[in-house]
């Protein structure tokens, strides 16, 4: 595709990226993470599935078309490109050593999974071209979050999952979806694999759910504030420490970028909830202090801590390049840490490249901030910084890459995160500055 106002409209006739990524997000939020096309098998998720024919398609439209060369540099690309290098090295180092035949399907599973990934944010980057579309894309997204947001309040109002009733002509079960209790409570975990899983992604959604109903002033005020009270009123009843703690970053983010007035706002709504669920529901207030005041004595905490060891020991083996994405089974040892599990598999370089991916991607955003004088273009990019940045954060809390709704929700964003970038440039509202 090229891009410009002129060739806008021819290339939404041939494809628009915000209508296929639309798609994408139904396929990852609303079919449950257990149902898989089961030839596949592990790698038969359909929106992993769906992520592969994203990069199939970006490879034929912006590597395989003729079109103008682009001036500018896209950093968040080249920050991809640079860990997805990486990771092939690692591969080809793991596949030209000996190794472990149990490791070899992993390993190519969790190729695979990556490309995924990359294909969906791939497409966002370069697909997305008109601002329009990308606050579609925006809405899209906030709207598909508070609604796995509801099926999370209807779980908990009727102790019910709901999810494992589901059948897919096509689709087969990997697993039996289970029940997942903290106490007296039981954990949502809408159409996830896990409660963790579920508490992480909604965190990351709701700046984008903030930033719809603060911005999108055309929609109507229930419309655009549904999203961001879903979620919110999920949030406190996922039992879950990465939800809390990615609520609680999201919107400090969000915050700096707010007028004052806004901030005092919300932080009285903020207020007014705590105060009201003390009163209501003191059993689930109390619940919430205990995960973290408790957390010496949680055996999660102690089983995270405990392998800060036994990872240096794989760490010191292939210390650069690691051992392989995918290789470090679970009936090894469950990290609960995606980052000690990046460090083992693809090695102090593939960790680092990732890493930078968020930082060039936070860095962007930021300089693409000071550089307009557009509200809502800050807001959205404040947003974005926010969701990217609850998302790494909340990877040492668990192994994400284990989990395809959350680094698929991730890569998602990033992706945005670059089209806001480029829709902001072709539009001639961001200063001629090196990124």
């Amino acid at each position: 595709m090229t891009s410009g106002a002129g060739t806008d409209t021819r290339t939404r006739k041939r494809l628009d990226a915000a209508a296929w990524l639309t798609l994408y997000i139904a396929l990852l939020f609303f079919v449950p993470a257990k149902l898989i096309f089961g030839p596949l098998g592990s790698a038969g998720s359909p929106s992993m599935v769906f992520g592969l024919g994203s990069l199939v398609l970006w490879t034929f439209y912006f590597v395989g078309a003729t079109k103008p060369v682009q001036v500018r540099v896209q950093p968040i690309r080249i920050a991809l490109c640079a860990f997805l290098v990486s990771v092939g090295v690692t591969y080809v180092l793991a596949m030209s050593g000996p190794i472990n035949p149990d490791e070899i399907s992993p390993a190519d599973v969790a190729l695979l999974a990556l490309a995924s990934w990359a294909g969906t944010l791939l497409v966002a980057h370069d697909g997305v071209t008109n601002r329009a579309r990308l606050d579609s894309l925006v809405w899209r997204i906030a709207v598909c979050g508070g609604l796995i947001a509801m099926l999370g309040v209807v779980q908990v109002l009727t102790n019910q999952i709901w999810v494992d009733r589901i059948s897919i002509p096509g689709l087969t079960a990997s697993d039996t979806a289970g029940t997942y209790l903290r106490g007296a409570f039981l954990r949502p975990a809408g159409t996830a694999i896990h409660p963790i899983e579920y508490g992480v992604v909604v965190t990351m959604l709701l700046p984008l759910a903030l930033h719809v109903g603060f911005q999108h002033t055309w929609r109507h005020r229930i419309a655009r504030w549904f999203p961001a009270a879903a979620l919110a009123a999920v949030i406190p009843v996922t039992s879950s420490r990465s939800a809390y703690l990615g609520a609680i970053v999201g919107v400090a983010i969000c915050a700096i970028g707010w007028p004052t007035a806004r901030r005092r706002v919300v932080l009285g709504i903020g207020a007014a909830g705590v105060a009201a669920m003390t009163i209501l529901t003191p059993t689930l207030f109390n619940s919430i202090l205990g995960l973290f005041t408790g957390a010496s004595e949680d055996p999660s905490i102690a089983s995270r801590t405990d392998s800060f060891g036994l990872a240096a020991s794989f760490i010191a083996e292939n210390p650069w390049f690691g051992r392989g994405l995918g290789t470090f089974l679970p009936k090894y040892r469950i990290f609960d840490n995606q980052y000690l599990g990046l460090l083992v598999t693809v090695g102090i370089v593939g960790t680092t490249l990732f890493v930078a991916l968020s930082v060039v991607t936070i860095v962007t955003l930021l300089r693409l901030r000071r550089g307009v004088r557009n509200e809502p273009t800050r807001d959205l990019a404040m947003a974005l910084v926010a969701s990217v940045a609850v998302g790494f954060i909340c990877l040492v809390m668990f192994d994400a890459f284990a989990f395809p709704m959350t680094m698929g929700t991730l890569f998602l964003l990033l992706g945005i995160s670059g089209a806001l970038r480029r829709t902001e440039d072709q539009g001639g509202t961001m200063p001629a500055v090196r990124p």
